[in-house]
């Protein structure tokens, strides 16, 4: 707005207002556009207002005396001010606003493998930033989880309590998890080592559902999970928060960053995790919650170059023992042996990690990453020995050419994994093991054109190579149509593909409670997916916000693998689907901020897992029809106290049962984990929270006659009575009525119970 009308407005409102204080003014960026739909509030009043088109506000009647004017704006640095209001008085006050490239919920880099903004990209991608996590603090990522709308964190056992991700409906194998955008998650760690990542090095984590072959290949079929570590160079001197909780749980993360000289920034967190208490409430004589003993170790050094070129250089080294089982189950006495049961997991594991921009004129990336899992695990007289070690290289160069921001780039990846399963030959010491070694490299190139300001085309198309399987394409094309500044208009179709290895993603095929039966040579599961999103943004009057997120899906699998649990209750048999499997839903978040200090954030998912199989179509085992998450924050006048009430809500999920005869319900109930927590801050280093989880004091064992666990008093299974034409079925006996074995896959939440907890976190800038 040109100065003559602000000079305008300024003399008018000093005339028409006698009595009254007002401020006015305009919101424009460092580039001279201006801002429309900032905020700009006054701190503890509630008065605020939103600016219009051209970057203008007018803050009317506003109170004497000192105030604190904040201006925010996405993508933006807030800014504050103070100043002195004096009455019947109009003051002119302009703000000129910065970029923030590290605005949480502006700059994403997974769904087009480069940094741009969110709101311009045309793959919608969901973030959360840590100030999320902290409504509902947990030890590790995979817990975290929760309370993100169409995410579940799925345990797979009762007994050690290992578990993966669901992303809609999707087995965990399907979701590619990502650590600075580096595979390192291998599959191995999908199982067992998801719970050693923590919140302390975690910037932001963004969150894509649906398939993305295209950029990263083999794995991410179903989604993909990005945790973004933070930057040396922006992090805390000092930072601790350390939690613990009624049932005995110990957690601390601790996160230190130093210089070495005027080149290098380093970063340094530690994790420790404790639990060692025996809880049994629900008298099986099981262990509820598995005791776990874990240390994370993370460093990331970032190099600065005279080019100001990117070199960073991360490493993490991760140990745990955990064990659960039968009360009287002792480590020495016990483990491997066949007269008390336990299930017990050494894991350790290491990851590096670099990224490197290459000194020329060009932008070209060369990052690298390599990683070690070694797995020492039995369940009761079943040991599971497996050592897995990843490396990958990738070499990307990113080019703007008119309208068409170009991304080319070549990937390779080798896995080596070893067992002592029929998977590598047998045992690890038997001289005809055959470790399997894959080399997969792949090619690909993706091209985002700018048809208009409103008009976005993305083009993309993978390449890989698998000697078992031959070449692999996986094409994928988006468009966004930015209907307003306010209403964004997304579409996204593409293909997915997976190569499987069974035994270092499925937890039941390593328990010993059934034998595993492959019944074919299996082929790589292929997706064809087809997504919709809409985003409303709506700027109140006041300076509050709220924005709505619809999205809206269909996936085809085929050559899909799907663990079947009730062809032999004594078996998983493994083969490709004759047939098809779909997945296809809708889900929505709605978020809202007030400037009273209410803030919510609402999701929920509507979907239909379904396999067809030689004509037949059923429900997904382990997978809800409904689900809902939600976060409601308030925060108190004195703005040193806020609440937090999060919780989720699942419909019923059908469940695996052992036979017809198994007595355990088919189907699980509606269930709900609910959690209330209050948070003060004393000053800008301390800060203490406190509150209950599980609300409800929820637990499966506690809807239903029948244990969970199926015949936990005979876990050998000593009792029971096998026969048929393989040995392998059930017979029914006075004994065992039902035709059951020891199971412990009937499992479908956590059977942690209501407690309380209380942390303190500290930081030093």
């Amino acid at each position: 707005m040109p100065r003559c009308y602000i000079a305008f407005i300024y003399v008018f409102l000093s005339i028409s207002l006698v009595g009254q204080q007002s401020i006015i003014g305009t919101i424009h960026s460092d580039n001279g556009d201006p801002l429309a739909y900032a905020t700009v509030a006054i701190e503890g009043t509630g008065i605020g207002v939103s600016t219009d088109i051209s970057g203008s506000y007018a803050l009317i009647d506003v109170p004497a005396g000192t105030l604190t004017l904040q201006v925010s704006y996405l993508g933006f640095e807030t800014q504050s001010v103070k100043i002195t209001v004096d009455k019947g008085i109009t003051q002119l006050i302009d703000f000129t606003m910065s970029p923030d490239i590290a605005m949480m919920n502006e700059v994403v880099v997974t769904g087009t493998m480069k940094e741009v903004s969110r709101v311009d990209s045309p793959v919608p991608v969901e973030v959360y930033s840590p100030t999320f996590f902290k409504k509902n603090p947990t030890p590790n990522i995979y817990e975290a989880l929760q309370n993100v709308n169409g995410v579940r964190p799925q345990l797979n056992c009762n007994v050690c309590n290992t578990g993966d991700i669901h992303i809609n409906g999707l087995e965990g194998p399907y979701t590619m998890v990502l650590i600075d955008g580096m595979p390192i998650v291998s599959s191995l760690a999908t199982v067992y080592g998801l719970s050693g990542i923590p919140n302390s090095l975690v910037e932001r984590m963004e969150v894509v559902k649906g398939p993305a072959s295209s950029l990263y290949g083999s794995e991410a079929i179903g989604g993909l999970i990005n945790i973004i570590t933070k930057n040396p160079s922006k992090s805390d001197q000092f930072s601790a928060d350390v939690l613990g909780t009624s049932w005995g749980e110990l957690n601390a993360d601790l996160g230190a960053t130093f210089s070495i000289g005027d080149r290098i920034d380093v970063l340094t967190g530690v994790n420790a995790f404790l639990f060692d208490h025996v809880v049994d409430n629900n008298e099986d004589n099981f262990t509820d919650m598995t005791l776990q003993e874990r240390i994370s170790i993370f460093q990331k050094w970032n190099i600065k170059r005279k080019d100001n070129k990117l070199f960073t250089i991360a490493g993490r080294y991760y140990h745990e023992d955990r064990w659960g089982g039968e009360l009287q189950w002792d480590e020495d006495l016990h483990r491997g042996g066949d007269e008390v049961y336990g299930e017990s997991i050494y894991t350790r594991r290491w990851e590096l990690i670099s990224q490197y921009q290459l000194p020329t004129t060009e932008s070209l990336m060369l990052s690298v990453s390599l990683n070690g899992h070694d797995q020492n695990s039995v369940y009761g007289d079943t040991p599971y020995l497996a050592d897995q070690r990843i490396a990958f290289g990738q070499l990307t160069w990113d080019k703007t050419l008119a309208s068409h921001d170009l991304l080319l780039g070549t990937a390779i990846r080798h896995t080596y994994y070893d067992d002592n399963t029929p998977a590598t030959g047998g045992e690890i010491t038997d001289p005809n093991n055959a470790p399997n070694q894959i080399t997969i490299p792949g090619l690909f190139a993706q091209d985002e054109i700018t048809l208009s300001d409103q008009h976005k085309l993305l083009l993309g198309l993978r390449y890989d190579y698998d000697r078992r399987h031959g070449g692999i394409w996986t094409p994928r094309v988006a468009y966004k149509w930015s209907l307003s500044e306010t209403d964004i208009f997304r579409i996204n179709m593409g293909t997915g593909f997976r190569v499987v290895n069974l035994f270092t993603e499925d937890h039941a095929a390593l328990t010993g409670s059934r034998n595993v039966v492959i019944a074919e040579k299996l082929e790589p599961e292929e997706s064809l997916n087809v997504n919709l999103n809409y985003i409303k943004k709506i700027y109140m009057a006041d300076g509050g916000f709220a924005s709505l997120d619809i999205s809206t899906w269909y996936t085809h699998f085929s050559n899909v693998i799907l663990p079947d649990y009730e062809t032999s209750a004594n078996q998983i048999i493994y083969d490709n689907l004759n047939g098809h499997s779909v997945t296809k839903g809708v889900s929505a978040n709605v978020d809202v901020a007030l400037l009273n200090g209410l803030s919510l954030l609402v999701g929920g998912t509507l979907m239909d897992v379904s396999t067809t199989e030689d004509g037949v179509t059923e429900r997904q085992i382990l997978t809800e029809r409904f689900s809902g998450t939600w976060g409601i924050s308030y925060k108190l006048p004195n703005h040193k106290t806020s609440i937090d009430y999060t919780g989720n809500l699942y419909g019923p999920m059908r469940l695996p049962l052992l036979g017809k005869l198994d007595p355990r319900p088919a189907d699980s109930p509606w269930w709900s984990i609910q959690n209330i927590q209050a948070t003060h801050r004393i000053n800008d280093q301390i800060e203490l929270y406190g509150g209950v989880k599980n609300l409800l004091n929820w637990t499966p064992w506690k809807n239903q006659d029948e244990p969970i666990i199926a015949r936990a008093f005979d876990p050998f299974d000593r009792q029971v009575t096998f026969g048929g034409a393989d040995g392998t079925e059930v017979i029914p006996t006075p004994a065992n009525p039902n035709a059951l074995t020891f199971d412990p896959s009937y499992v479908y939440g956590p059977n942690q119970g209501i407690r309380g907890f209380f942390g303190i976190r500290y930081s030093l800038d």
